[in-house]
């Protein structure tokens, strides 16, 4: 065999061993699944004859709200105790009104806002007056202190079923970046109303070192903060994830707040790869987890990180869609997860609009997108440089342009994900959405699961 054959057979071997990695991680992520759907449903009992079951709503962005919901439902569940656990737009005023126990568990997403899954419920329910006096509940706010309107929305959520009659049964429970104090004192309502002082504490997963592997300047020369390509390795466990989840990062300057990135890689990639801009404070300070990643920290370093399951962002039901992949920025992070998840899985009815500075400077893995044009990953491609003329344009202009186009693609039954800066790009992204399709048409894509978000 001569060194052609040789590098042939090498290069088959590792290609079957690649295949085999992926093999593998998909059946561990759907044997999760299967595992989750298992657990969850273990949630809804039948309640007895008479007996009104507890109505647990939950309001999450990233996860977290959603899953302190199941694991309330399942403590419940441990007492004997029936519970119906749904999202709060999947929640209706007949619910509302025939309920006799509820308890909330509400995030607040930028400055006071709902969370996605919770729009459709504060734009119709909460504008309206209901009559709730036999409503009892409990509310669990998860917010962040260094927001002006910590935990804006379960405070919003509070007063808007107080004025509609209904009694709180404690105080409600404000939890500042997942304190265990105060996950414990909802513990303790639970406890109370499970009869029950024997369940174990609710512990938030570990963070693990994980060492800074890679880091590349992206844009030197840019009008914008500089912005790295970042790769974090895990040292002794097989991490998995999925495309769209989050990575949460503590710097040594704050053990106690977590600072929380979108995924960009899979896992055949066999490193979390992150998408990060440099901040810096007025004062010349770098930002704590920015600069800790892009520049305090010498390669080798050791990085306290834990995965978070980003359930709103993930493929789920949209996995056989045509996807339209919108954003900004660092949030091509996320989208780039999601293209190499479909060109992995051989999927091709993409469309990434994607806006940043200049294309001499921000075009951020370049070659990776002009491949997956070349590759046909990606059917369509529309990247705007917002100062590249002299007329500032930007992706939300260039969606109002394509209109004829999006229109296509949703009668198509495409599914919508955008990701990137929640002020500007993301308001933008919906205001020409709904003169595209009309306020009850984004609606419906929300309703449907087919428009989601990991905005910042």
């Amino acid at each position: 065999m001569n060194w052609s054959d040789q590098t042939r057979a090498i290069v088959a071997i590792l290609l079957v061993l690649a295949y085999l990695a992926m093999c593998i991680s998909i059946y561990c992520m759907q044997r999760r699944k299967q595992q989750q759907a298992t657990r969850n449903a273990a949630a809804l009992i039948p309640a007895a004859d008479g007996v009104q079951p507890w109505l647990i709503g939950y309001a999450s962005q990233t996860g977290f709200a959603e899953e302190l919901a199941w694991n309330t439902a399942r403590l419940l569940h441990t007492a004997g105790v029936p519970a119906r656990v749904a999202n709060l737009s999947a929640i209706s005023a007949d619910d509302l009104m025939q309920a006799e126990r509820a308890l909330f568990i509400v995030s607040t997403y930028g400055e006071g806002d709902p969370p996605d899954n919770a729009s459709l419920f504060a734009g119709k329910l909460m504008n309206a007056k209901l009559v709730l006096p036999h409503l009892h509940f409990g509310m669990l706010m998860l917010g962040d202190s260094e927001y002006t309107h910590f935990c804006g929305f379960g405070r919003t959520l509070t007063a808007w079923l107080q004025a509609c009659g209904a009694h709180a049964l404690f105080d409600s429970v404000a939890v500042d970046n997942a304190d265990a104090k105060a996950l414990h004192d909802w513990q303790h309502h639970l406890s109370h109303i499970a009869g029950t002082s024997d369940a174990p504490d609710w512990q938030a997963p570990t963070y693990q070192q994980w060492r800074l592997a890679a880091r590349r300047h992206l844009n030197p020369g840019s009008a914008g903060n500089p912005t790295f390509h970042i790769e974090l390795e895990a040292l002794n466990e097989q991490a998995t994830w999925e495309a769209g989840d989050l990575l949460q990062v503590l710097a040594p300057a704050d053990r106690q707040r977590a600072r929380e990135y979108s995924v960009a890689s899979i896992p055949a990639d066999r490193r979390v790869h992150l998408l990060v801009r440099q901040e810096r404070h007025e004062d010349g300070n770098l930002g704590i987890a920015s600069g800790w990643l892009t520049e305090q920290a010498a390669l080798g370093t050791m990085i306290d990180v834990r995965l978070r399951a980003h359930s709103n962002f993930r493929l789920g039901d949209n996995l056989h869609r045509p996807l339209v992949f919108i954003g900004n920025g660092t949030g091509l992070a996320g989208l780039r997860s999601h293209l190499k998840a479909r060109a992995a899985s051989g999927r091709q009815r993409n469309w990434l609009l994607f806006g940043e500075r200049n294309a001499a400077h921000d075009f951020y893995y370049r070659d990776e997108i002009e491949a997956w044009q070349t590759q046909g990953v990606l059917e369509r491609v529309d990247i705007v440089f917002s100062r590249d003329q002299a007329e500032r344009i930007y992706v939300q202009d260039k969606l109002r342009e394509q209109a004829d186009t999006m229109c296509a693609w949703l009668a198509a039954d495409a599914a919508i994900y955008v990701c990137g800066s929640l002020e500007g790009m993301a308001g933008g992204v919906e205001a020409a959405l709904t003169d595209i399709i009309g306020g009850a048409g984004v609606e419906q894509l929300i309703a449907q699961g087919r428009y989601r978000r990991d905005v910042y």
